[in-house]
């Protein structure tokens, strides 16, 4: 029994060294990855997936394509936090000075 154990611990999958059951990973911790949205936990992260592996992603929003940064990965899942570009920054940010702008016009 311990012989087939061993055994599993130093088989090599797809041609990475593995010292678990579960296999390589497909994120990196503090790597970035640009991910969609599929899903909320029960604690209301967003859930994520890349090759079927589940990323939860905190402050994630169902149908959210994002740039996501990797936090933590375990055996079964990983988590990460969303990446804050310049790009998604300055659209927010002109957004509300538009409407405050579109809203001065009109009162005039």
């Amino acid at each position: 029994m311990w012989n087939i154990y061993l055994t599993r611990l130093t088989m090599s999958y797809n041609g990475f060294k593995t010292n678990d059951m579960f296999g390589p990973k497909p994120v990196e911790v503090g790597k970035e990855y640009d991910v969609q949205i599929t899903e909320l936990s029960r604690k209301g992260d967003g859930i994520a997936r890349i090759q079927r592996f589940v990323i939860f992603v905190k402050n994630g929003k169902v149908g959210q394509n994002t740039k996501i940064k990797i936090i933590q990965v375990g055996n079964r899942f990983a988590t990460a936090e969303i990446v804050n570009d310049s790009e998604s920054q300055s659209q927010t940010e002109t957004a509300p000075a538009n409407a405050e702008a579109n809203t001065e016009t009109s009162t005039e």
